[in-house]
């Protein structure tokens, strides 16, 4: 693949994680796999939580995510403190910041990610949707670009048909967006958009795509070198979402295409390779009522589901982060690339869903997981682990796979009824009303509504 003066580059020998939970101990196990000491960095809320137990820590401020997994400085510093030349930012907090990127590069510490002007340019949704065009990926109609004024946002609306939504420049997690389904809404959508992107990102550009409704939230997951050898690991579909947070995801899509499937994700290898990608990365589509994949925004790093892809093709992207990030080039191809089966992950959150889906903070008297040779459960918990109220309230991640859809789905159900967490309330009931709909048995449903939930 390279010669040998690439393939020997050493390893790291001390890696920061710069995350907490699920993610932190995800990463300590990719280290453990390649000889790397992993050095947990904590808040003051998690320093003695269970997870940490056997591992080295370094604390870097107060409980509050300001004061600790997003200080920039204080992580850098704890990097060099630690003796760590790499740091992995895992997924969420700084994950996707290009100053902090930047940061860790300007102090000696490998950011295990894409380059910092890859990411700034990935983040931002114009430039982005400039080069994956330039690839051959379908776009969804909308503004050329950063939209000038609400005057334009009404030209372009009137151009390519209502509903229309306006969407933060720097926008994420669904903030920073409004939809106009009438000309008469135009400006009162933007106004409203505008004050929230600029509250959340400190940017209040915007621009406008047509709204497309009863689509499907397709994903591709690529891995790149800096050989210019790029892959992808095969498309995830995680359209059952809750305010645009994703509660399951499984691979292949049910309802894709193969002539779609295999045309778009050839185009995603083709544009990350156009950009210089480095690393993990997923590109992110809405398939519409026609079959066609139209591609919306990249996450310029590893996502939660990763274990799906992980679970179809047997390779450890973590791993693969790390090696790519030590200089190493890719250890596979894509003809060794075989998706075998049918994945499915349900995300377990500590939530009250009687009560809106409220986060439920507290101790964990008895948590007990199942155990089956084609169950994967990802989780920092432990009986009596006391669930913080300043993160997530991720619990859990639990990933079936199955010969087939059917296979997968029966045995999630029994993982989701085996899981034992007495103390506080968690999502499990929602995923079995899911899981059990005949809605989504027959794959019959869209991202405007979450299959049997609520309950009839």
């Amino acid at each position: 693949m390279t010669g040998p003066a690439v393939a020997s580059s050493p390893l790291f020998r001390r890696l920061l994680v710069a995350n907490r939970g699920e993610v932190a101990v995800r990463v300590a196990r990719a280290c453990d796999v390649l000889g790397i000491t992993p050095v947990l960095a904590v808040s003051a809320a998690d320093r003695d939580a269970a997870y940490t137990r056997g591992r080295e820590t370094i604390c870097l401020g107060g409980a509050r995510s300001t004061q600790s997994y997003l200080n920039m400085q204080a992580i850098v510093q704890a990097a060099r403190q630690s003796e760590c030349s790499a740091l992995h930012p895992g997924w969420g907090f700084l994950s996707e910041n290009p100053v902090f990127a930047a940061l860790c590069e300007q102090h000696g510490v490998t950011f295990i990610g894409p380059p910092a002007a890859v990411m700034h340019r990935m983040g931002k949704k114009t430039p982005a949707k400039d080069a994956m065009r330039a690839a051959g990926l379908n776009l969804i109609p909308g503004s050329d670009g950063v939209l000038r004024d609400v005057e334009e946002a009404q030209a372009v609306a009137d151009r390519v048909g209502y509903p229309v939504l306006l969407k933060a420049e720097s926008g994420g997690g669904g903030r920073g967006m409004r939809i106009a389904r009438g000309p008469g809404e135009v400006a009162g959508a933007y106004a409203d958009a505008q004050a929230e992107a600029t509250a959340a990102f400190g940017d209040g550009r915007l621009y406008l795509e047509r709204l497309v409704e009863g689509g499907r939230h397709i994903e591709i997951q690529i891995l790149a070198d800096r050989y210019g050898h790029v892959v992808h690991l095969g498309e995830r579909d995680c359209t059952v979402q809750r305010n645009h947070q994703k509660l399951i995801e499984e691979s292949p899509s049910p309802v894709l295409p193969d002539s779609e499937r295999n045309r778009t994700l050839d185009a995603a290898v083709r544009a990350a390779a156009s950009i210089g990608y480095v690393g993990a990365g997923t590109m992110e589509f809405l398939l519409d009522a026609d079959g066609v994949l139209r591609f919306m925004e990249m996450n310029t790093r590893l996502q939660v589901e990763h274990s799906v892809s992980e679970q179809r093709s047997g390779r450890d992207l973590v791993v693969e982060q790390i090696r790519v990030a030590a200089g190493h080039p890719l250890s596979f191809r894509q003809e060794d690339i075989t998706l075998v089966g049918h994945a499915i992950e349900c995300r377990i959150n500590a939530e009250d869903t009687t009560e809106n889906f409220r986060p439920a903070p507290g101790v964990i008297s008895r948590w007990e997981v199942p155990a089956s040779e084609h169950l994967r459960v990802d989780t920092h918990v432990t009986s009596g682990y006391e669930v913080p109220p300043h993160y997530d309230s991720l619990l859990c991640k639990l990933i079936t796979r199955g010969d087939t859809r059917e296979q997968a789905i029966a045995r999630m159900i029994t993982a989701l009824e085996s899981l034992v967490c007495e103390g506080v309330p968690t999502t499990v009931p929602v995923h079995l009303a899911i899981l059990r709909s005949p809605a989504f048995q027959a794959s019959r449903y869209d991202t405007r509504s979450i299959p049997g939930w609520p309950p009839a």
